[in-house]
């Protein structure tokens, strides 16, 4: 499977500016799954009064990329729903099938557990015959709850994660790779956000060892996941067998 992130340099509550260059920058790529930043539509805003979508303006564009491009794409962006406010993951499949996972671990340094609703259920989707765990960004800083329990092959981190920490993302997006023995696909925003803070490129693909298994060019991060790979990887060194047991509550 050929996936394909995009480090968007996202325009601060501009919804249709970034539409508008996310298509012109796919148009010539083709690939199998597309992964965009955290709140890739308006920037991680802690004015969702503002910018939550109330009329499923992002989900309506990523279908429409999906469709247009016959590939899946994955993103999360502010959402408006039954009196909350959620930072909502999606997975578009190309036929238009969606799959959402709210953000569990909500930031409280920025105060988003102030003004966003935290999600309960951990969800995996499955694509081409590939498993896939959905993340947002401080997900990252939880181990136990992105533990492998055999459930799946990769896991998807889409993030705004700042410069002044970007060693951690790095070095956290490895261990999850690592201990977890799958793949690990984090995709972090570029350029700067209206508070001033800097995220150059650092979007990241790992295999189960740890390794770097991407390639950048641009804005964009491209990867091959290979099942043969990372099941023979897993037989060789059966690790996952001897995890703890454990339940979340």
């Amino acid at each position: 499977m050929k996936v394909i992130g995009i480090s968007l340099d996202i325009q601060w509550h501009d919804k249709k500016l970034n539409f508008q260059y996310i298509e012109n920058k796919v148009r010539n790529l083709d690939g199998d799954l597309f992964v965009l930043p955290e709140m890739f539509s308006t920037g991680f805003s802690m004015e969702p009064d503002e910018v939550a979508d109330r009329n499923l303006e992002s989900l309506d564009f990523l279908k429409k990329m999906a469709n247009w491009k016959k590939a899946a794409f994955c993103a999360s962006a502010p959402v408006y729903e039954k009196g909350h406010f959620w930072n909502r993951m999606y997975f578009v499949h190309p036929d238009g099938r969606t799959e959402n996972y709210d953000k569990r671990h909500l930031f409280s340094f920025s105060g988003e557990d102030k003004v966003y609703t935290p999600g309960e259920d951990r969800v995996v989707v499955e694509y081409k015959g590939i498993r896939f765990l959905l993340q947002v960004c401080y997900d990252l800083r939880f181990p136990v709850f992105s533990r492998n329990l055999g459930d799946y092959d990769a896991i998807l981190y889409v993030a705004n994660w700042p410069e002044k920490r970007v060693s951690q993302w790095q070095a956290l997006l490895r261990a999850r790779a690592i201990e977890n023995q799958c793949y690990v696909f984090g995709v972090n925003r570029t350029g700067s956000d209206n508070h001033g803070l800097q995220y150059p490129q650092s979007s990241y693909f790992y295999f189960a060892d740890g390794e770097l298994v991407s390639e950048v060019k641009g804005n964009f991060l491209y990867a091959e996941l290979n099942m043969e790979t990372l099941d023979s990887y897993r037989k060789r060194y059966h690790f996952l067998q001897d995890r703890d047991d454990f339940s979340l509550k």
